[in-house]
């Protein structure tokens, strides 16, 4: 494998049955069932692994109604140690992909200066902004920018060779995608850029917004980053656990490889 070229898993930890009619800015006509699942993203290459997002821990879970297995049971189920990860990147700080920090205790988290700043400032005044927040967690990531385990990042920018982050805003001001290059092209996480694939493909927008504009300028950006509009991974489609094979025969419904072909 070429020092660039990485393989991908989204790691499923959990599901929110919901109505449609909660996932679109003005509703849907149809309101059937439209359940979100739940991911963190392993990249692993020849310079080690890389986490995307860390879930949120039982409390909150239990709190805000949402079942879910722990994020360290999904990744003991792919052999991966915690305590081995030196970089994970926080798309957002949205409360289902920032909590679970303290399960990498020598990692170095890459966040974008915007979404630091949002979650720390005068828009966390008002309720509905502050909502898909844990204050625990956002305080949490200030204290590791005072431990010096946060690296900042303003806009676009390289982690490892294949491994670039993009600052698309929208659901949350300082949101990023993830750029994979892989044996089949170029991969995005879209992480919240696009919950569903039937954002991206309907020109629709998820309800918890900072920008809608920035939100449908987005879909254009990630489709100008993936090869293909089959490169391109939505953060919370539970299709994806469907479209993509299993990591292994016994993971099947729970971990997803996505640096190969989904099906057509």
């Amino acid at each position: 494998m070429s020092s660039d070229i990485h393989e991908i898993y989204a790691i499923a930890y959990g599901k929110h049955d919901r109505p449609a009619s909660e996932n679109y800015i003005g509703g849907d006509p149809h309101n059937g069932p439209d359940p979100l699942v739940y991911y963190v993203w392993a990249i692993i290459g020849e310079a080690g692994t890389i986490i995307v997002d860390t879930g949120f821990d039982e409390p909150v879970a239990r709190r805000r109604h949402r079942p879910i297995d722990t994020v360290e049971g999904g990744l003991k189920a792919m052999g991966i140690a915690p305590d081995s990860i030196k970089d994970v990147i926080i798309t957002h700080l949205h409360y289902d992909h920032s909590g679970n920090t303290g399960l990498f205790p020598n990692a170095r988290y890459h966040l974008q200066d915007c979404e630091m700043d949002y979650a720390t400032g005068r828009c966390m005044c008002h309720a509905m902004q502050r909502a898909p927040f844990e204050c625990d967690y956002v305080v949490d990531m200030v204290r590791k920018v005072y431990a010096g385990r946060v690296a900042f990042h303003d806009g676009d920018d390289e982690l490892v060779p294949g491994v670039t982050l993009h600052h698309i805003g929208g659901h949350s001001k300082g949101l990023q995608c993830v750029r994979v290059k892989t044996k089949r092209g170029h991969v995005v996480l879209a992480s919240d850029t696009a919950h569903l694939y039937a954002h991206i493909d309907q020109g629709r927008v998820f309800p918890i917004t900072y920008n809608v504009a920035d939100v449908l300028e987005g879909y254009q950006t990630l489709k100008k980053l993936a090869t293909s509009r089959a490169h391109i991974v939505p953060g919370h489609d539970p299709r994806v656990l469907e479209l993509y094979p299993a990591a292994r025969p016994d993971l099947k419904g729970k971990v997803a490889r996505l640096d190969v072909a989904p099906k057509a």
